[in-house]
């Protein structure tokens, strides 16, 4: 199982484009297509001064290297390890790189992403792909590409669009320079932006950028090998922090227009639900109010202030229809998976053997029952943006996951024409999936409601308490898991019955050499309002199949390490983390009562995962988590300390919805609020987390997501080794700790 199981039909999607996407031919953007944009991707991309050379490079007269990649930065530093591998093949100078978003333009759409998914690639997400369809002769734009998400920054544009950009780009400077100075292009060297030849000849890219312009690129560059790399792998500080931390980076409450009214909204507490009447006078008689503005599922206040937007809206008492989902209920759901996974009527997932079978004939049977909440996405910024419709023409300034999505979610929500919409990229304060799917941008289409009812600009934000009740939540889960040992206490049956199903759809399997294997799955019992969070159905499936299998070698008399160890002996990856893991770890020293660890390894978006967490249990049930090391194989790493980063966020984030994050909804609304009642991990309350990569010469992994989906099972293992107590519900405060008995 040394690669995640494709679970599509990439022959047949091929041939939907047919020799189109064989070919490769899509990865420069610029003049390599029959319908190329080329003109309108120049149009684009010109700055005075600067020479845009293909769709991913502009390089200025001045020697400088502005690298445009399709992607949203929200803090992981995607847009410097993109930056890194373009710079890598067109050997430039690191210190002449700079960054920039690329348009929300169709011109732009991001061709390698769909192409990934046609050629079947299991670790693409289809919520990433949106729902148009794929036999066109335009399949990006048909698709509208241009997510982030998923983990495929790096993995899939990188790999496949920007070296291939950055050494065409190299190759058409090389051979524009060889034409001015009358010698070889392969006697010609370029290294650290500067391009050279043994006659002295010597000069800058921007000398050349012009005329390496009209150049017609190599669709098939050759690519450095990694043993020549010079900035893939090296720890590159983000090019993105100086404007953070100077305050300079603007986000889209930062902006500032002439006229700008702030806008504060309350929707219907229920999804779904609708405006039935509201009296505008408590606000209006406030200070700074411009207006009250009805919207379908809400009611608006524009003022001079967003604070005092926010307290006139707070003012109103507004009257809902609340809908089909006004009895919805969070507990009712989550009773009604645990019934159903127990049932018959279940969807076939994946299945190797006939597990059931084989347990009917077991000498041991272990059985759990496990459930995961709703869930928040909570990342820092809340969610808001600003529109201005003037002259017939929508503007929105806002930070998106996918641009090119939001552009065409404020065409349908405006009812004007794409050439009438223009987005602007902000900044981006975490989203974790919130700023993503069009269906989510609810207040980007409330900004646009309010503009197109008044003269000036709107800048929309989500109080923290608005974005919290109106978001689209991590479905809430559960799983019914049995499995079958034999007389020597080896595992030979694995069965997981699991509530809903969404990607990627190798999220349920396991790596673990056990004869028979399946999941089944129940679906259609979530109606709350549902989005991708960080890792997806990993983050339930790592608690689930984690926690269980950590039962299944207890149940053997087994130590939980050794029995994963055993049953990886023909994955050397798998077996590679999780020794790592191990030692770093120290597994096997005793620790002091009431401390204990516990391991988990999950592989998701390419990338394997292992980590061991160290927790302490109190007399009194209070639980400190200590450690947690990480021990983690994407392959290659292009900025280790981005990579690091991303791995310690995704422990923090994994470890708050573990903890203490719950989504809970009474009829219908939901009833958290803000972090009072929806506690994330305190900088007091984190761990020590301790990062070592594996690298090797292998198919890219994710950096994003694969951190979260070990963190959880890895803690309550951990609590059951320090205590003795199985802890089988998410989050663990649902659970009353038990700690070791006080010293006499």
């Amino acid at each position: 199982m040394s690669e995640p199981k494709t679970k599509m039909g990439p022959s047949r999607r091929l041939l939907l484009i047919g020799g189109v996407a064989a070919g490769g031919g899509l990865a420069l953007g610029i003049g390599m297509m029959p319908w190329s944009r080329e003109g309108e991707q120049r149009a684009l991309l010109a700055r005075e001064g600067a020479t845009p050379i293909n769709a991913a490079l502009r390089i200025g007269a001045d020697d400088s290297v502005t690298v445009i990649y399709p992607h949203g930065d929200m803090g992981v530093g995607n847009g410097t390890a993109l930056a890194q591998m373009l710079a890598e093949e067109l050997d430039a100078d690191w210190a002449q790189v700079r960054i920039e978003r690329a348009p929300a333009e169709l011109a732009f759409a991001n061709w390698q992403l769909g192409l990934a998914y046609l050629r079947g690639d299991a670790s693409i997400p289809g919520f990433l792909l949106g729902t148009t369809e794929f036999a066109t002769r335009k399949l990006a734009e048909q698709m509208r590409l241009q997510i982030t998400g998923g983990s495929t920054a790096i993995k899939l544009t990188g790999q496949e669009a920007m070296r291939p950009a950055g050494a065409a780009a190299r190759a058409m400077l090389v051979t524009a320079a060889a034409a001015a100075w009358g010698v070889p292009a392969g006697e010609i060297k370029v290294a650290k932006g500067r391009i050279s030849h043994a006659s002295g000849k010597d000069s800058g890219f921007g000398a050349f950028a012009e005329a390496a312009a009209k150049i017609k690129p190599n669709a098939h560059p050759p690519l450095k090998a990694a043993m020549d790399f010079t900035l893939i792998g090296q720890p590159k500080q983000r090019l993105d922090i100086p404007a953070k931390v100077d305050g300079t980076a603007i986000f889209a409450g930062d902006v500032r227009l002439p006229g700008m009214v702030f806008a504060a909204v309350r929707l219907s507490p229920v999804a779904g639900g609708t405006l039935a009447s509201v009296d505008p006078a408590p606000a209006k008689a406030m200070r700074g109010v411009v207006d009250v503005i009805q919207l379908a599922n809400g009611v608006a206040v524009t003022a001079d202030n967003f604070w005092r937007a926010k307290q006139a809206v707070a003012a109103l008492d507004p009257k809902w229809a609340p809908g089909k989902n006004a009895t919805m209920s969070s507990a009712a759901i989550r009773d009604a998976m645990k019934k159903a996974v127990e049932g018959t009527d279940l969807k076939k997932d994946f299945a190797v053997g006939d597990p059931a079978k084989v347990l009917s004939g077991a000498a041991k049977v272990v059985e759990a029952r496990y459930s995961a909440p709703f869930l928040s996405h909570a990342q820092m910024e809340p969610v808001g943006c600003v529109a201005q419709f003037k002259d017939g023409k929508l503007t929105i300034h806002g930070g998106f996951q996918d641009g090119l999505g939001a552009k065409y979610q404020a065409v349908k929500s405006s009812k004007l024409k794409p050439e009438d919409v223009t987005i602007v990229h902000t900044e981006i304060g975490g989203a974790f999936g919130r700023r993503g799917m069009s269906h989510m941008l609810n207040y980007m289409d409330a900004a646009i409601a309010i503009a197109m009812k008044t003269t000036a600009p709107v800048n929309l934000q989500f109080t923290r308490e608005e974005d919290m009740q109106q978001g689209f939540y991590r479905n809430a889960s559960a799983a019914f898991l049995r499995a079958g040992l034999d007389g020597e206490g080896k595992p030979i049956a694995f069965l997981n019955h699991y509530a809903e199903k969404h990607d990627p759809p190798d999220a349920s399997e396991i790596p673990y050499a056990i004869p028979a294997k399946a999941a089944m799955y129940v679906k259609d019992l979530n109606p709350a309002p549902w989005g991708p969070w960080r890792s997806v159905d990993h983050s339930v499936h790592g608690f689930f199949k984690e926690g269980f299998i950590d039962e299944v070698a207890h149940a053997a008399g087994k130590d939980p390490f050794e029995f994963r160890r055993a049953l990886l002996k023909d994955e050397p990856r798998f077996l590679k983390a999780l020794e790592t893991a191990a030692a770093m770890a120290k597994w096997g020293e005793k620790r002091p009562a009431g401390t204990g660890l516990g391991i988990a390894i999950v592989r998701s978006f390419n990338t394997i995962v292992a980590q061991v967490a160290e927790v302490t249990v109190s007399p009194d049930g209070a639980l400190k988590v200590n450690h947690v090391w990480v021990a983690a194989d994407p392959g290659r790493v292009v900025n280790p300390n981005g990579f690091a980063q991303q791995m310690e966020s995704g422990v923090i984030y994994g470890l708050a919805a573990a903890l203490g994050e719950e989504i809970t909804f009474e009829n219908g609304a939901v009833q958290q609020s803000n972090f009072t009642d929806y506690p994330v991990t305190l900088m007091a309350d984190a761990p020590h987390i301790h990062v070592e990569t594996i690298t090797r010469d292998a198919k890219l992994g994710g950096a994003g997501e694969p951190g979260t989906p070990p963190i959880a099972a890895a803690v309550a293992n951990a609590i059951f080794a320090a205590t003795g107590q199985r802890i089988r519900d998410m989050p663990f405060s649902r659970s009353q700790l038990v700690g070791p008995a006080r010293p006499a």
